[in-house]
């Protein structure tokens, strides 16, 4: 059992994800369960373990078993829980947030990589329903600390996209796209789409254009893939300005990668613009929220999140590819 000295490490998630491990004896349905990530409660079951000196989950056939030493746990922890919830839940803390009556101050920072008709329509959602809101919307640009800035409280919330979401933040999904090569009406590698001309080899050789990175030593999420393939494309131009890049792409030989449900935008809009397959496979574009433990039970935050959820889920809907996209609660 752990020590004095090591009760000071033990926060009350760490208690949940304890007994949520045990109890679904599984670490990815235990991720779901806490909307978290499998390498995010992977890390905190060590932890767990080198606190409490035990293995906790053992394999036993091709699934996990938990201890005897965990099943000693589980019920501990329970009662910690349902003791912390009567101690500090909704009857004792105020219930609910009312957000027509509210003058609540929101501090978002948000990637401009989504659909750009996410703010936008964001902030009418917000206005709408609580009109004495005051937004403050932060760009995530090369020297913008968001898992300090989120820690501190200096930003209630942060939106863009990741193959793989930091581990220590809590997070909801947003929503996925395929991810697709935006280029000129008439560039030879359009015409070469059409055929079968339009190779990895030709792609990696184009002339790319892509965003600045987020914080320093960041790759962005297309890169990050192409290195784990070995690969590596020709980058001509890095713009912080991802919104004015169809714009530059429109009347150049630059290619962009990013989202389909991002270009498609810009098609609607009249750019002489073509969306064309990417020859090299990709994972989808997942989006995501992502906030600190220090305003995970806040009831004004949490209203957020769900605002924010409802504006992704709503945008998908719209779309004429919905069915290649994915909203999740």
């Amino acid at each position: 059992m752990p020590t004095h000295a090591s009760l000071a490490k033990i926060d009350l998630h760490l208690v949940r994800v304890l007994h949520t491990v045990i109890t679904e004896r599984s670490v990815s349905r235990a991720a779901m369960r806490l909307h978290s990530t499998q390498p995010a409660v992977s890390a905190q079951l060590k932890r767990l373990r080198a606190l409490t000196g035990d293995a906790l989950l053992v394999r036993a056939g091709a699934g996990l078993s938990p201890t005897e030493g965990a099943l000693q746990m589980v019920d501990h922890a329970a009662r910690l829980l349902q003791e912390a919830d009567q101690l500090f839940g909704p009857r004792r803390r105020g219930a609910g947030f009312d957000a027509a009556q509210s003058a609540l101050q929101v501090r978002v920072a948000a990637s401009d990589y989504l659909d750009p008709h996410f703010l936008p329509r964001l902030v009418v959602a917000l206005k709408r329903a609580a009109p004495g809101v005051t937004l403050e919307l932060q760009p995530l640009s090369a020297d913008f600390d968001y898992p300090r800035r989120l820690a501190e409280g200096e930003v209630d919330l942060v939106i863009g996209n990741w193959l793989q979401p930091p581990p220590d933040l809590h997070l909801g999904r947003l929503m996925s796209d395929e991810v697709v090569c935006l280029m000129a009406r008439d560039h030879p590698l359009a015409r070469a789409a059409a055929g079968r001309g339009w190779t990895v080899e030709r792609y990696l050789d184009g002339e790319h254009i892509a965003p600045t990175a987020t914080h320093p030593g960041a790759r962005g999420v297309i890169d990050e893939h192409l290195d784990r393939l070995g690969l590596k494309r020709r980058i001509v131009v890095r713009s912080s300005h991802f919104g004015l890049i169809p714009a530059m792409v429109a009347d150049s030989l630059l290619v962009l990668t990013t989202g389909r449900q991002f270009c498609q935008r810009f098609l609607d809009a009249g750019l002489p613009l073509r969306i064309v397959r990417c020859p090299v496979a990709f994972p989808p574009m997942v989006y995501y929220q992502l906030w600190h433990e220090r305003s995970h039970a806040s009831p004004a935050l949490r209203w957020l999140r769900e605002q924010v959820r409802d504006v992704a889920r709503s945008l998908v809907q719209a779309s004429p590819r919905a069915g290649r996209e994915r909203a999740v609660a």
